[in-house]
């Protein structure tokens, strides 16, 4: 899967190789995420957050946002999604866009492409990427709402009103249908068969990612559902990088480059997303927090943790750490996968991941989007 010579060593001498080639910091202390993503909204001309204000501002999504209004008081997890789009200081909900636009302008037109395709750029970046990346963003979105669907099976009356949960459903579903019928009616409006190809079967994935997330849920069968690092990795793209890896090959087909740097975008995003996934998961095992910790026990550190002490070890330690209610207690299980290699071997994933990333565009032209690239995959890769 990854060298097992790998080491935090090579992961900190990765966030070197991405800082040493960059004009966008000063200073040798490492730029935070925030401005990794600031800056590179700059090289591309188009702040992302306009690809959320454009789609909150639609006459529609008012109407959406007047009935989410209903929710205020409620436990329902929609409420919170929707704070996210107005509110969202790790910039995450539109990752993906930016990435997505950084690619397009760090490989620029292609040998083939026309005089009539290059017409409309913008920051050297095609109308139609930039309406792809808009795209990807908006199918994102979507799944987000979705993923904000209750499961009403176990629900009591000190959980809330029910019939507040239930309305919450219907505007998850209604919400999430209506933001993927768009996306689609804007992709079919790209005009390339292809383009419609890789998408629709990013969201395939990701509907197949999510199923499979629901089907058979990692916290319910903790003691006796089996655990392989290759299958988290697996659902891993399926849930968060095959739309993100797929939008990137589909950037350069808009700009008719060729199969190899086809290949390479989709490396990239592959790899990032992946890199992401396993930064997100670690932040509870390598930061300290206040109170009780938060974390799946499907996150990335307990995987590895499951696999090195075996099933049988496993099932002993989550005895070991439920209280008199049978409840586990997070703070102890914690400890527990800290005491052994699972975080490191998290981390060392997380720092594959983004070296894979960083080669994948060795063979773009040197340029600030570029190196706005290279700085993001070295971010996934602090902590």
């Amino acid at each position: 899967m990854f060298p097992a010579s790998w080491s935090r060593l090579t992961c900190r001498a990765l966030s070197s190789r991405g800082q040493s080639t960059l004009s966008l910091f000063s200073g040798s202390e490492p730029a935070n995420w925030t401005k990794v993503v600031s800056d590179a909204e700059r090289i591309v001309g188009y702040p992302t957050s306009f690809m959320s204000l454009r789609c909150l501002l639609s006459d529609e999504i008012s109407n959406v946002a007047m009935y989410v209004r209903k929710l205020v008081g409620t436990k329902h997890p929609l409420l919170n999604t929707a704070r996210g789009f107005v509110n969202d200081n790790r910039n995450n909900l539109q990752l993906r866009g930016l990435i997505v636009l950084l690619l397009s302008k760090a490989a620029g037109p292609s040998h083939t492409a026309s005089d009539l395709l290059s017409q409309g750029m913008v920051s050297g970046i095609y109308p139609s990427q930039r309406h792809l990346a808009e795209i990807t963003e908006l199918i994102h979105t979507a799944f987000l709402v979705h993923r904000g669907i209750v499961d009403l099976k176990g629900w009591t009356d000190s959980d809330g009103p029910l019939k507040d949960m239930e309305f919450g459903n219907k505007m998850a579903v209604l919400s999430g249908d209506f933001l993927l019928a768009n996306a689609c009616t804007g992709l079919a409006q790209l005009n390339n068969t292809k383009v419609v190809e890789l998408i629709s079967s990013a969201i395939g994935d990701v509907v197949q990612g999510i199923y499979s997330e629901n089907h058979n849920p990692v916290e319910e069968n903790s003691l006796t559902g089996g655990v392989d690092v290759a299958a988290w990795e697996e659902h891993a793209f399926l849930s968060h990088g095959a739309l993100l890896a797929k939008s990137c090959q589909a950037a350069m087909e808009l700009a008719k480059h060729d199969k190899e740097s086809q290949r390479l975008a989709y490396k990239y995003g592959k790899h990032l997303s992946l890199g992401h996934k396993l930064n997100s998961d670690l932040q509870p095992f390598v930061k300290s927090s206040v109170g009780e910790p938060s974390f799946s026990l499907s996150a990335a550190p307990v995987v590895f943790h499951r696999q090195i002490v075996g099933q049988e070890g496993w099932r002993q330690q989550l005895q070991q750490v439920k209280t008199t209610r049978n409840q586990l207690d997070y703070s102890k299980l914690l400890a527990a996968v800290k005491s052994e290699k699972g975080v490191s071997s998290a981390v060392d994933l997380c720092c594959y991941h983004g070296n894979k990333a960083l080669e994948a565009i060795q063979a773009l032209p040197s340029s600030e989007a570029r190196s706005a690239l290279e700085n993001i995959a070295s971010a996934i890769t602090k902590f």
